[in-house]
């Protein structure tokens, strides 16, 4: 494996790590959204990763691709809420199963996956150079 392979291994994580945190924000987003019935209810949307793998001699790792996007399967949540112009006959709006502590977590979790992954790069950026220094 050479450094050069680094930086595509890195940059599938990071471009990983962005779908991650994209769909995190867009269940954020939808958190506190109503519907009249459970089918038109927003799911959750989760990423999910699967290793590349690469032959060098044999296989290694090589990085990581969204292989999909699933919705959760959780029931939707019913409120009474007669008042509420998306209620249905018998006053009910119903709301995504959204758990807003751990979609901040994967927030964060996705954050700081994303950031190790740049500092990665430019690590291997600045070993780079330094390697074509050193006959100099």
């Amino acid at each position: 494996m050479s450094l050069y392979n680094i930086f595509e291994i890195s940059g599938s994580a990071m471009s990983a790590q962005t779908t991650r945190l994209n769909t995190t924000a867009s269940n954020i987003a939808n958190a506190d959204s109503v519907a009249s019935s459970t089918g038109e209810v927003y799911k959750a949307r989760h990423p999910i990763f699967q290793t590349i793998m690469q032959q060098f001699g044999e296989q290694q790792p090589g990085g990581v691709r969204v292989a999909g996007i699933v919705e959760s399967q959780a029931d939707a949540i019913a409120r009474h809420q007669p008042e509420n112009p998306m209620a249905d006959e018998n006053g009910y709006v119903y709301a995504p199963n959204i758990s807003l502590v751990e979609e901040m977590a994967n927030m964060i979790s996705a954050s700081r996956s994303y950031q190790s992954n740049v500092q990665v790069a430019n690590m291997t950026k600045n070993l780079l150079n330094k390697t074509l220094t050193l006959g100099q």
